[in-house]
């Protein structure tokens, strides 16, 4: 048995670096400004703990190119280091000057950004050579150079530096040149150290003067050390937080409201969100919020911390408790991630709550760009939905605003059906389904307004929270069956005048591509409508939910499928069948009578079956020529009536009229249908 310590040298650490612990090369820079704020920071918590008496009132972070000599330096005015520091935390990869800070300082030091130990030989990503200048802060110190071209060797010797801090010179590699144009750099300072908490100066502040832009004598100073998130909420005004959104978010209308997050137990948060204008535009980016570790910029993928719903949101969240992985790219599994992604949904849900209570007025008039993102947040996460349940709110036609509990008492009295069903009646254009709308307030009815693009799964997962509650389209029935108060009425007409009715009607229907039409015939009020097109409220949201389900995709392939009841108690449905019966009862009852005939043959044949294995053999080819033969016959009487049909202008006018009542009469079919309606005038 042996035992041993495991090895890991420069000349197999280097590679790796540069290689495959950074994502992005880009990252050096973040991570240097970072060391340069880390080295300030400790400079402030020794002061602050008595460790350290010199001043500490313009402390800074500074920036330097010089193309002409190929290098980049980032100088700090923090603690600096000693020979020996350069051995430990230097020369010893991995070996955290921060942690070992942190250790010592650790109720005084929260502001203090690495911890891994790796951060500096980011460099070597983009330099050739690297030189580390230094002198540090402690009485009688000697300034240090240290130099590394990315091999295993490295120099380091007394130098003269005259004032404590820290200078990192990154000579540019010949493939990396792009990291000695101004504009990259500032372009990258203001991505990742916006709003880090030292200053960051990069060149001068710069003026219009004699035609063009000179630099001015004052260091321009890259971020903003005390961002909106950092201070309190009663210290800030609204145009504080608009000033701030149009910052981070240039170019976007002005944001809703907000939530401004500040934890501290259990575990550290704070930030500010945003709630855009949504409308239905369901557009869930990954970009949207930005994730910082003590003012650093970490990433803008926030998955996990915030739950995708709220990505439809927009500002900044700030925690040191998130957990990174050692290049501070993106994040680690975590139990805190985890809690704090839960404290962010109960904060947002808190909030919304909050304004649809104390400002129901404001609440009400911005609900329809917000009820894209609480519908999808109470479908996605069943926490949030709880919540969620007290302030959503259900809008009518008539544009009146309704909480969730207050319209269940509204209707329950009116609109509850014989079996104890609770209807919700609802249209999606106010328009297009006019007359239904209309058919259903005569009665008392209420009805609401569903036309947003995530509604059709919203009403679905209400009929599963509540029960014995349905919701209806509108036009998915004839009025008295969306809300059966009674047994439905018998069609008060012969089965040959229903047969008549049927098919005067069915041989007229339209053709349309992807379309199925069906007659059926209800007994409904004299003063209703005479013909009705509805469409199946199952299928229909069938077809509908298979957008939002890939295993639902069957039902999108399905036509859609129509239906048109007839009114038989109305004057004009008896006229038009009644004249029917007497134009067509000669030719039509030599018919019916063979139909008849035919029709006791066949069940005198099918009686034969005795114990369910069939018709005998030798009756077989009976019962089949006797079916033929009725569906032969029916097929005549069929075509009698609608060749009958096809010269009756009201039959037509009927069918046209509850095509246009649906939004169903375009184009040709309009066109003949106004022809039509002079003619009859």
């Amino acid at each position: 048995m042996a035992k041993g310590t495991i090895g890991v040298t420069t000349t197999n650490i280097f590679p790796v670096i540069k290689q495959f612990l950074y994502s992005d090369h880009e990252i050096f820079l973040r991570e240097l400004v970072s060391n340069a704020v880390d080295a300030t920071q400790k400079l402030r918590t020794l002061a602050g703990a008595g460790d350290f008496d010199g001043p500490t009132d313009n402390l800074r972070v500074s920036i330097a190119l010089d193309k002409e000599a190929g290098t980049l330096t980032v100088s700090d005015s923090g603690i600096g280091m000693t020979a020996d520091e350069i051995d430990r935390y230097i020369n010893q990869i991995a070996f955290s000057g921060a942690e070992d800070f942190l250790n010592k300082y650790k109720d005084n030091a929260n502001a203090i950004i690495g911890h891994f130990g790796l951060g500096f030989y980011s460099a070597f990503m983009v330099a050739k050579k690297v030189e580390i200048r230094t002198l540090s802060y402690q009485q009688g110190a000697k300034a240090v150079c240290w130099t590394c071209d990315g091999s295993p060797e490295f120099e380091m010797t007394d130098c003269d530096k005259a004032e404590r801090g820290t200078d990192i010179i990154l000579h540019i590699d010949d493939e990396e040149k792009e990291y000695l144009e101004a504009a990259r750099i500032e372009a990258l300072l203001r991505k990742y150290c916006r709003f880090m908490p030292v200053p960051v100066v990069f060149g001068k502040e710069q003026e219009w003067k004699d035609g063009k832009y000179q630099d001015t004598d004052r260091d321009k100073i890259i971020n903003d050390v005390e961002p909106l998130w950092t201070r309190k909420p009663t210290d800030l005004t609204d145009d504080d937080y608009l000033k701030f959104y149009r910052a981070i978010q240039p170019g976007q209308e002005d944001p809703l409201f907000w939530i401004h997050l500040n934890v501290d137990y259990p575990f550290t948060l704070t930030g500010i969100l945003y709630f855009p204008k949504i409308k239905n535009n369901l557009d869930i980016r990954k970009d949207r919020i930005q994730l910082y570790c003590n003012q650093v910029f970490v990433t803008d993928s926030v998955e996990g911390v915030v739950p995708d719903f709220l990505m439809l949101l927009q500002g900044v969240i700030d925690s040191p408790d998130i957990p990174l992985n050692v290049s501070r790219s993106y994040l680690q599994a975590d139990r805190n991630v985890k809690k704090i992604s839960t404290y962010i949904t109960k904060k947002v849900a808190a909030r919304l709550e909050e304004i649809a209570r104390d400002d129901a007025k404001q609440f009400q008039d911005k609900w329809n760009d917000i009820k894209i993102f609480i519908e999808y947040g109470m479908l996605c996460d069943e926490k949030f939905c709880d919540q969620a349940m007290k302030f959503a709110l259900l809008e009518n036609t008539d544009g009146k605003f309704f909480k969730l509990d207050e319209y269940k008492k509204l209707i329950e009295t009116e609109q509850t059906d014989k079996d104890g069903n609770l209807i919700y009646l609802y249209a999606t254009d106010k328009d297009t389904q006019y007359a239904h709308i209309k058919a259903a307030t005569d009665k008392g009815y209420d009805v609401l307004l569903m036309n947003g693009q995530l509604d059709v799964p919203f009403v679905g997962m209400l009929e599963q929270k509540n029960e014995k509650t349905r919701f209806m389209r509108i036009d998915s029935d004839v009025i008295d069956n969306l809300i059966a108060k009674e047994n439905r009425r018998e069609v008060e007409l012969s089965q040959g005048e229903k047969d008549v009715a049927t098919q005067l009607f069915q041989s007229q229907l339209p053709t349309m591509e992807k379309a199925n039409f069906m007659v059926s015939l209800a007994a409904l009020a004299p003063d209703e409508e005479p013909v009705v097109v509805t469409q199946s409220e199952y299928m229909r949201r069938m077809k509908e939910m298979a957008q939002f389900q890939p295993g639902m995709s069957f039902y999108g392939d399905l036509p859609d499928s129509y239906n048109l009841t007839l009114n038989t108690n109305h004057r004009i449905v008896k006229e038009v069948v009644n004249d029917a019966m007497t134009a067509l009862a000669e030719q039509l009852k030599p018919i019916d009578d063979d139909i008849h005939a035919t029709a006791n043959v066949i069940s005198a044949l099918r009686d034969l079956d005795k114990d369910g294995k069939g018709v005998p053999d030798d009756k077989k080819k009976d019962l089949e020529e006797n079916e033929k033969k009725e569906h032969e016959l029916r097929d005549k009487k069929n075509a009698l009536i609608g060749k009958y049909a096809e010269a009756q202008p009201r039959v037509k006018q009927l069918i046209d009229i509850a095509l246009l009542a649906g939004g169903l009469l375009k184009g040709e079919a309009l066109s003949k249908f106004l022809h039509r309606s002079v003619d009859l005038l």
